[in-house]
């Protein structure tokens, strides 16, 4: 376990390094989108980087510790000490609702970096400065390192979202790491952090890990409020390629019907074909009486093509869930902020990343040229995967990473004070 001192020198410099790292992003908003870079440092056609808080990237080569490793709960554990401590020693003052850049001075300055100095944002001595009045450029990295933990865009200015985290209460904020204590322990058991895929739902973030260090970083969509991601653990089986999208009577029942009695054109245009079972013939939707037939009495599925809800790709591993990771034609979503709006399953912004890495270390490498050609066809292509990376679908809304980072993001679902682990969330209700 790291000791308080070194866990504190090491949250700080880490924290100003991705700032520093991430300072052209300029808003102060919540981070669970951003558009892709298909290679490090090259931002997509497509992004909106001004406009979004972190980046889909391959991060090969630059050691950033992953969101769970085999050491986790030791780092956990050296953040909660240290918030214990901050607790007893009363936690800190709120601070008042004034929007404050790069520049500006007085008392108000003052009440930010002594909040900012007590989760050693900022260093002690920084208080007996003579320009201590002065938000400098020091400042502009701890706040930016502060955003950057708790979700927000780094632009290094404080406003109304930026307010609001700091003024969480210390002891709220050390709630929510023992709360998450026995879920990093049950999520990184049978962990070797050398080849995993890890999601984190509330970040609404995925990680590619190999040999303890993030490979790439991926933003994705989850689990909309109602339909909640369940948390999991498994290891990837197989890629499917142009799949079938075998509707769930679920989506069948609240989604599908409705919009097909809504309008009649909407099962062709979406090229969606039922079927009396996985295997029988298949039936004339005009002649079943919809209002009273169950959403499982037939077998829906979309054909391959550009309407298929699972894009191109999809990555397959065992659970009971039936969920899985895949493309989406919708890849506007990955341009906001908040992105809670699948059904349960995960999609991934430049999803191609993962399936090449998957298999470029597995016995199956795809080259560009195979890639695109399979992506620009409609053929079905499966291929199985032994020895896949293990898949952790996780719930956690604080976090201390190895290099002593830590993090906290919303509890979307609500789940915290329930003791949930693993499982399918109840839906939110409102």
């Amino acid at each position: 376990m790291l000791s308080r001192r070194a866990f504190n020198r090491s949250l700080f410099a880490m924290g100003s390094l991705l700032a520093m790292g991430a300072a052209a992003f300029g808003q102060d908003t919540v981070v669970t989108s951003t558009l892709a870079t298909p290679a490090p440092g090259k931002p997509s056609k497509t992004g909106k980087a001004n406009s979004l808080a972190t980046q889909t990237e391959i991060v090969e080569g630059q050691n950033q510790a992953p969101m769970l490793t085999p050491n986790s709960a030791s780092s956990l554990q050296g953040a909660i000490s240290m918030y214990e401590e901050i607790v007893t020693g009363g936690g800190w003052e709120p601070l008042p609702n004034r929007p404050l850049k790069k520049g500006a001075k007085g008392a108000p300055v003052i009440a930010l970096r002594q909040r900012l100095v007590r989760e050693n944002y900022l260093s002690f001595d920084t208080l007996s400065n003579a320009d201590a009045d002065v938000y400098d450029s020091d400042m502009v990295d701890a706040v930016k390192a502060f955003q950057i933990n708790h979700g927000i865009l780094p632009s290094g200015q404080v406003a109304e979202k930026t307010i609001a985290e700091l003024n969480v209460p210390a002891d709220t904020r050390l709630g929510a790491l023992r709360e998450n204590l026995p879920r990093v322990d049950a999520y990184a058991k049978d962990l070797t952090g050398q080849y995993a895929i890890l999601v984190n739902i509330p970040a609404a973030q995925l990680e590619t890990v190999e040999d303890g260090h993030v490979y790439s970083r991926h933003n994705i969509v989850v689990g909309k409020l109602e339909r909640p991601s369940p948390t999991l653990a498994s290891k990837v089986s197989d890629i499917n390629f142009n799949p079938y999208w075998k509707i769930p009577a679920s989506i069948v029942e609240k989604d599908i019907v409705p919009k097909y009695m809504a309008d009649p054109s909407y099962l062709q245009q979406m090229d969606i074909r039922i079927f009396d079972g996985v295997d029988g013939p298949e039936i004339d939707p005009t002649l079943i009486d919809w209002t009273t037939t169950p959403p499982d009495r037939y077998f829906f599925r979309q054909e391959p093509g550009p309407h298929n809800s699972l894009g191109a790709v999809k990555i397959n591993f065992p659970n009971k869930f039936m969920v899985y990771m895949h493309d989406t034609p919708h890849r506007e979503l990955f341009g906001r902020n908040v992105r809670f709006e699948s059904s349960g399953c995960v999609r991934i912004d430049q999803v191609q990343t993962v399936v090449k890495w998957i298999l470029d270390r597995t016995h199956a490498p795809l080259d560009e040229a195979t890639y695109q050609n399979l992506t620009t066809t409609t053929e079905q292509y499966e291929q199985p995967i032994d020895g896949g990376p293990d898949v952790r679908w996780m719930y956690l809304t604080a976090w201390a990473t190895d290099d002593g980072r830590v993090n906290f993001r919303p509890d979307i679902y609500g789940l915290d004070g329930t003791d949930f682990i693993f499982g399918q969330p109840q839906p939110k209700t409102y």
